[in-house]
């Protein structure tokens, strides 16, 4: 796969600690920001595989009955009651 270059602007401090810890792991700062996108970018593959796998089964699987009732029908006796005494 080809490569192109890329320019981004960061604080200078940020450059700097990024030289210290390029130097200090034996490769430079422009490998590190390769790594770390190349990383990011497979983690969001892999984030949207795993989402579009559990959208479809999801979308597959058969109802067990679930939740019949509304939150309303729970409380429906109770305001039933307090509108009588109101």
């Amino acid at each position: 796969m080809g490569k192109t270059n890329l320019t981004i602007q960061l604080d200078e401090q940020v450059v700097r600690e990024a030289r210290v810890v390029a130097a200090r792991r034996g490769t430079s700062v422009s490998r590190l920001v390769a790594q770390e996108l190349t990383e990011l970018v497979a983690n969001d593959h892999r984030y949207e595989a795993a989402r579009q796998r559990a959208t479809e089964l999801m979308a597959r699987a058969e109802s067990h009955g679930g939740r019949t009732w509304m939150r309303p029908d729970l409380y429906s006796e109770r305001l039933d009651r307090n509108a009588k005494r109101g």
